[in-house]
């Protein structure tokens, strides 16, 4: 589990920070960051994916796969929309790297989110105006609807999710809209059990499913 210390400095971490880094500090060494992609899933589908990297336009494709799977490393951007409201500006830490893979589904339906946090981000909004413009654009439908699960795989042994957490486990990360931790049976935030973690309730539900540390996969290249 995620020790509650662990989670208490990750919350001052991002209080502390409360404004935007020079954007250079969000950027990685091409090559490191298509490997880091990569690294979230396992090679039979990650090797046939296609890949995203950040620009200082947004996520640019540098790879086109054949899987209809799209990995990209996430920055802190992609916190929260809703909750837990603590973790918001974590959109501050330039350090978050939070390699993902979307399967064919979240590719569609649920990566746009992440990448409209992003550019949201990259325009210097706080954390308020950024679940501010994810939740009009999800009612005006300018992001697709979230009426089906789907899934995406968080395996990289490198990630770095928040300050005291780093790597935390490899998971399987489930949208699940509308979903509340009630319906799992109420597992305690941060230990190794499927948990809601982010938005329960909210079209952009997360439930997150830990896996076995040793299936946690390195990056053949980080830099």
């Amino acid at each position: 589990m995620i020790p509650r210390l662990f989670l208490m400095m990750a919350v001052l971490a991002g209080q502390a920070l409360a404004q935007y880094p020079p954007f250079r500090e969000y950027m990685m060494q091409r090559e490191a960051e298509i490997a880091l992609a990569r690294s979230a899933a396992p090679a039979n589908i990650s090797d046939h994916a296609t890949i995203k990297v950040l620009t200082a336009s947004g996520y640019e494709v540098v790879h086109q796969g054949n899987n209809g799977f799209v990995c990209i490393v996430m920055r802190g951007w992609a916190a929260p929309t809703y909750t837990p409201v603590e973790f918001r500006n974590l959109v501050y830490d330039a350090t978050v790297r939070a390699p993902i893979c979307f399967d064919p589904a979240a590719s569609r339906t649920v990566m746009p989110y992440y990448e409209l946090r992003t550019k949201l981000g990259m325009e210097g909004k706080t954390p308020d105006q950024i679940a501010e413009g994810l939740q009009a654009a999800y009612v005006t439908g300018k992001l697709p609807k979230r009426d089906s699960v789907s899934f995406a795989y968080m395996w990289s042994a490198d990630q770095n999710l928040a300050p005291g957490i780093g790597a935390w486990h490899p998971h399987m990360m489930i949208f699940a809209p509308y979903y509340e931790n009630s319906m799992l049976g109420r597992n305690e935030f941060g230990h190794a059990l499927p948990q809601v973690s982010d938005d329960a309730g909210t079209p952009f539900t997360v439930v997150v499913i830990p896996v076995d540390h040793s299936l946690a996969i390195k990056a053949q290249r980080v830099k």
